[in-house]
């Protein structure tokens, strides 16, 4: 399991914009950056949809002044998914950026994935908040609930800052 002082993973993930894709390394995306990454199982899942993400997106202001950078959601998903689920959410709107990690590569690469075969998630990332700085892991925020955001949301990240 990734923890404080570990830096993060050189693997491909794919960064959905509002009309295209791409495929980017995860390195240079955070590299000299402060960067805010809040990972979930899945885009449109009960908790990832109703709660976390109205979390981010109703803080992006706190987040900001305390000199992040960028704010990236990361989910276990495809692009169509994905960029859907941006733009019905209001993440593009709110300027965070989505990345789908849809063969889970950097999940894996972190140690943060989990299977739940009774609701159809295999190889889904863990639910966790963690502020990188230039690529390494300064504050890291496990979920300690499966269906309510106690301790992964933006405002227990600000409240950490």
């Amino acid at each position: 399991m990734i923890k404080v002082g570990d830096s993060l993973p050189d693997v491909g993930v794919l960064l959905i914009k509002h009309h295209k894709h791409e495929e980017i390394q995860m390195s240079e995306r955070l590299d000299g950056k402060k960067v805010a990454i809040f990972a979930m199982p899945g885009a449109f899942s009960n908790t990832c949809g109703s709660s976390h993400i109205p979390n981010i997106i109703g803080h992006m202001d706190a987040l900001r002044k305390k000199g992040i950078e960028e704010v990236i959601v990361l989910t276990v998903n495809d692009i169509f998914v994905s960029r859907e689920w941006a733009k019905q959410s209001g993440a593009f709107e709110a300027g965070i950026t989505i990345i789908a990690d849809s063969s889970a590569t950097f999940s894996t690469a972190v140690k943060m994935t989990f299977d739940a075969p009774a609701i159809g998630f295999y190889n889904r990332s863990i639910r966790y908040a963690l502020l990188a700085e230039d690529g390494v892991v300064t504050k890291f925020l496990l979920e300690e609930s499966r269906s309510r955001i106690t301790t992964s949301g933006a405002d227990h990240l600000v409240d950490q800052l």
